[in-house]
């Protein structure tokens, strides 16, 4: 008897799947999320996923206690980039799957490409399945990248014949670009719908686990920002990178939002040029302008993310509210934070802001999620309410509470050593950062504050 394909609906969202059609997800609440998928039943499946793998299968495992796993000393193969073995944890790991997901056009394949390129002591496989060999290598010869013999190109959208190739080439890493493209057998499907993308990472995640072969996936987003098929795929992986950047702004920030081997706290800074992406090995000289002396509404502020330290702008501009109601608006800041920074203001030093405009920018296009940019960021909102400038040779760091004191942050030192290493003549930060801090070892002049209103009085006297 003749096996019969059955449908079913999942969640595009989380990939909860369903016999019938529902509004609204019972597992993550996502409302219109269900799509109809075509599946087979799942004997001819295991039996096509055995047989498209079956060359890479090392025997049934059996479960051992702790004390027999052997670990050995795992060496990182070093990508011959700073900034993307900084964010990967100090290398690719073997064996390790890593998502690389962002934006059309902001520069994936090139940063994957330029990478590969520079590994000349790896046998390298690039499976591309959206553009040409020929496309691929003008846009080597764009980026002044001389292509490697051992980089060998491959554009092919079926799973099984890749996996030909890998056996054919055996290559010490494969690079897919993109998931999306990719389609296996064992699925009807169209390629890049859930199915799909499901089956084949299971498929690709099971060929690096058993031989040891890292592999990098490229993935689209969708229209919300979020990695493109179901939310199994980011399950699946070992390492979730995102390519973040303005296409108007010439950096690119590589930031992981899930890392097995690593810290999901570091940042790689790019900028895009005409001959590829430049590492920014020191991202405050690029975010700092020297052409705001003199200019009030600008306040320089110390955050860091991950391990490292670096000095950025914070722009406002508050004006009168011309059509009554005061409008509130931030770029790179979290607006409900700015809103409490305000009552702050209002309420604990005595600022009337109720009537005012109140535009707030980070300079260079990032995005700052650290809090100790606060004090950075009121300094900047009241230099321009008094128009009064701020010394261009002074910065601060430091959290602002509800009652207006000034709150410790973390890793005062590197923050200090910082704005040092920067030529600035001062710093501001929370005086209960003095304590176990050698003051004696710092040029700088090191400024203690406990309220916001005797900072106030150091700034603009």
């Amino acid at each position: 008897m003749a096996n019969k394909d059955k449908t079913v609906y999942v969640c595009s969202k989380c990939g909860n799947d369903s016999p019938k059609w529902v509004g609204k997800c019972p597992a993550c609440g996502a409302w219109n999320s269900y799509v109809e998928q075509v599946v087979r039943r799942e004997s001819p499946m295991q039996q096509a996923r055995a047989a498209s793998t079956g060359a890479f299968v090392t025997g049934k495992p059996k479960p051992v206690p702790f004390r027999e796993i052997e670990v050995g000393n795992e060496v990182r193969i070093d990508m011959n980039d700073a900034e993307l073995n900084r964010v990967l944890g100090g290398g690719l790991v073997p064996g390790s799957m890593v998502l690389l997901g962002g934006e059309p056009g902001i520069g994936k394949s090139t940063l994957v490409l330029q990478t590969v390129l520079r590994m000349n002591d790896r046998r390298i496989l690039y499976v591309s399945g959206e553009e040409s060999p020929r496309q691929l290598k003008l846009r080597a010869e764009r980026i002044s990248h001389t292509p490697s013999d051992d980089c060998l190109i491959v554009c092919e959208t079926s799973l099984e014949q890749i996996y030909t190739h890998i056996k054919n080439v055996k290559p010490d890493l494969v690079i897919i670009d993109s998931i999306q493209t990719i389609s296996t057998e064992i699925a009807d499907s169209s390629p890049g719908s859930i199915t799909q993308v499901r089956e084949c990472a299971a498929s690709i995640l099971k060929f690096a686990k058993e031989t040891g072969t890292p592999v990098i996936l490229i993935g689209h987003i969708n229209k919300e920002g979020t990695l493109a098929g179901p939310k199994i795929l980011e399950h699946i992986v070992d390492t979730v990178i995102q390519f973040e950047g303005d296409q108007h702004y010439m950096y690119r920030i590589l930031r992981s939002i899930k890392n097995r081997f690593g810290s999901t706290a570091e940042l790689g800074i790019y900028e895009m040029r005409q001959d590829g992406l430049r590492q920014v090995s020191n991202p405050s000289e690029l975010l700092l302008s020297s052409e705001h002396e003199g200019m009030s509404g600008v306040a320089v502020a110390c955050t860091i993310e991950g391990v490292r330290p670096f000095l950025i702008e914070t722009q406002a501009l508050v004006s009168t509210a011309a059509y009554g109601t005061p409008q509130r608006s931030a770029t790179g800041f979290d607006t409900r934070r700015m809103n409490m920074l305000l009552a702050v203001l209002e309420k604990r030093v005595g600022f009337k802001l109720a009537q005012k405009d109140v535009f707030l920018n980070i300079a260079g296009g990032l995005r700052v999620n650290d809090p100790a940019i606060d004090l950075g960021v009121i300094t900047a909102i009241l230099s321009s309410n008094m128009d009064a400038p701020v010394d261009h040779g002074l910065c601060m760091a430091g959290e602002v509470g509800l009652s207006g004191e000034i709150r410790p942050v973390s890793r005062i030192e590197q923050r200090i050593a910082e704005a040092e290493k920067l030529g600035f003549t001062s710093i501001i930060i929370p005086r209960y950062n003095l304590q176990g801090l050698d003051r004696k070892k710092y040029k700088i002049e090191i400024t203690p504050v406990r309220k916001v209103e005797e900072a106030f009085r150091i700034i603009f006297g």
